[in-house]
């Protein structure tokens, strides 16, 4: 019975899911938001806390490669903070092929009546729990 912890890693933000104890669902707990890309300081602390109270043993981050497979920008940034994230919290960190989750979290809020508006405040929310999920089928 251990808890699995999905991230959704954006420019400025963060978002996060956890598994159930189970490891059968994935729920959103938060989106973590920094001013800069480059600052992380706080964001790692901030998963720090998350990962003790919700005792998480693993972490999935998502990693958004091409259409065609290839590592881009993003997927290189992906896995640079899945590295440093590993070192700080000494847990395994496995990167996960997250094409399309922003779209499918967009289409999933356009479906429940979510206004344009408001989706920028779940979208990265939604999609670490897109992410976590399709991790969880997986197993």
């Amino acid at each position: 019975m251990t808890r699995i912890m999905g991230l959704d890693f954006g420019s400025k933000t963060v978002g996060v899911a956890v598994s159930d104890p189970l490891g059968i669902t994935a729920q959103g707990v938060e989106i973590v938001r920094r001013p800069e890309e480059n600052k992380l300081r706080r964001t790692l602390a901030r998963l720090e806390e998350l990962i003790g109270e919700y005792q998480v043993e693993k972490i999935v981050v998502g990693c958004p490669r091409h259409m065609n497979g290839d590592f881009g920008e993003r997927a290189e940034k992906s896995a640079e903070f899945a590295k440093k994230l590993e070192r700080r919290t000494g847990l395994p960190v496995v990167l996960w092929d997250e094409r399309l989750t922003t779209v499918a979290a967009d289409r999933a809020m356009m479906e429940a009546g979510i206004r344009r508006e408001h989706r920028k405040d779940y979208v990265d929310k939604i999609a670490a729990v897109l992410i976590l999920q399709g991790y969880l089928d997986s197993l």
